[in-house]
């Protein structure tokens, strides 16, 4: 437990959990430590003058060279990807908000584990595709996992001061997304800007993307197995398009325990910081009497093939959720750029990862190869889609 007023190191601060966490911040009134981001400098400067970190890192090269001279009449220490892992592990920071998406957030997460700190973990892929890796990191370094999807958060509020070994099931909810009801048929027509459309969560593009397809959820079931320690069999997935219960813990006497509250992620990030307690928070309180209706439905597992595919990837184990993830998101890229169909993606990620050869109990260098491999055939498979 951190006590105390509390130092933050924010990774990924200009993407949209980033922004949301300076709010965070702000609101609580907490020193910020650190700051990295890729290449966004008007956005990083305006962040690094209000908050006065001591170190910002920006891994693009040429735009951390941009903003050294542009905070030149500061105190504030700029650096580039070279100096990324050893500025997370130096920074005084007690909490690391991760909330670099992507492959590129696993070596951070595992730089923030060797310090000991407390990981406000909003980067899915590294807990997809190395979380054995990452575990080991917290463990020896006494850190500390605290999950920041607002499912995850949900359910890790359920277990507090209860057995995982009482766990009967964790029913994990989606919205959705924004076509929700539709058939495969009716979706070859679908543009970025309609799978941009989501209608609950504000959330950056390829997440975005990844929720319309429902492989974000794919992904938040992986998330859920090794991050709980259940069986995929022991996740339940139902759609809840109102997006007020943001999942439960069924316990073995069948009891459900729920958590509930308007669809923000400040409350999430908020409570990865706080825990174990609790402050007033920036977001809606909920009024029930306004609330119509919860409904909740099946998920179209047929339609939405590649929810499916995240249970078989999480079966399989080994490598295969590391080719899952890399495929999709460089399938995801090119639908971004107009490049190939929104039911292409299916069909890409879909081919590589059943027909990858698994290896069952991989080093990191092979989850790594794995990686670079899958994203090589997927560059690859894309061309027989491209418009």
């Amino acid at each position: 437990m951190i006590e105390g007023k509390k130092s933050i190191a924010i990774l990924g601060s200009t993407g949209s959990v980033g922004q949301q966490a300076v709010e965070i911040v702000e609101h609580l009134n907490l020193n910020v430590d650190l700051l990295t981001a890729s290449s966004s400098v008007d956005s990083i400067e305006l962040q690094a003058r209000k908050l006065k970190p001591k170190v910002c890192v920006l891994t693009n090269k040429i735009s951390a060279k941009d903003l050294k001279t542009r905070l030149r009449d500061t105190d504030i220490k700029v650096y580039d990807e070279v100096d990324l892992n050893k500025a997370i592990e130096d920074s005084s920071a007690q909490v690391a908000i991760n909330a670099i998406s992507g492959f590129a957030g696993l070596s951070p997460a595992i730089s923030a584990a060797k310090s000991g700190k407390r990981i406000a973990m909003s980067n899915k892929e590294a807990i997809v595709i190395a979380y054995k890796f990452l575990k080991d990191a917290i463990d020896k370094n006494n850190a500390e996992l605290v999950p920041v999807d607002s499912e995850h958060s949900a359910i890790f509020q359920c277990l507090q001061g209860r057995s995982s070994n009482d766990i009967k099931r964790i029913i994990l909810t989606s919205s959705g997304g924004p076509f929700r009801g539709k058939k495969f048929n009716e979706l070859s027509s679908i543009t970025a800007k309609d799978a941009l459309a989501h209608p609950t969560w504000k959330m950056g593009a390829k997440i975005t993307v990844d929720s319309a397809s429902l492989m974000n959820k794919g992904f938040e079931v992986i998330e859920a197995v090794r991050l709980f320690n259940v069986s995929p069999n022991q996740v339940k997935v139902v759609v809840h398009p109102q997006s007020i219960m943001h999942s439960a813990v069924e316990y073995n006497d069948n009891s459900v325990i729920a958590q509930m509250g308007a669809p923000d992620m400040r409350t999430c990030i908020q409570y990865a910081i706080t825990y174990p307690k609790r402050q007033n928070s920036l977001a809606k309180a909920l009024d029930f009497a306004q609330i119509s209706k919860l409904t909740f439905e099946e998920p179209d597992f047929q339609t939405f093939s590649l929810l499916s595919l995240a249970f078989y990837a999480i079966e399989e184990d080994g490598i295969i959720p590391a080719v899952l993830n890399a495929s999709d998101e460089v399938a995801v890229k090119y639908f971004l750029e107009n490049k190939i169909g929104f039911t292409d993606i299916f069909k890409i990620v879909e081919k590589i990862v059943t027909e990858y050869k698994n290896v069952k109990n991989p080093s990191l260098d092979d989850i790594i190869y794995a990686d670079k491999e899958a994203r090589i055939l997927a560059h690859e498979c894309v061309k027989s889609y491209q418009k």
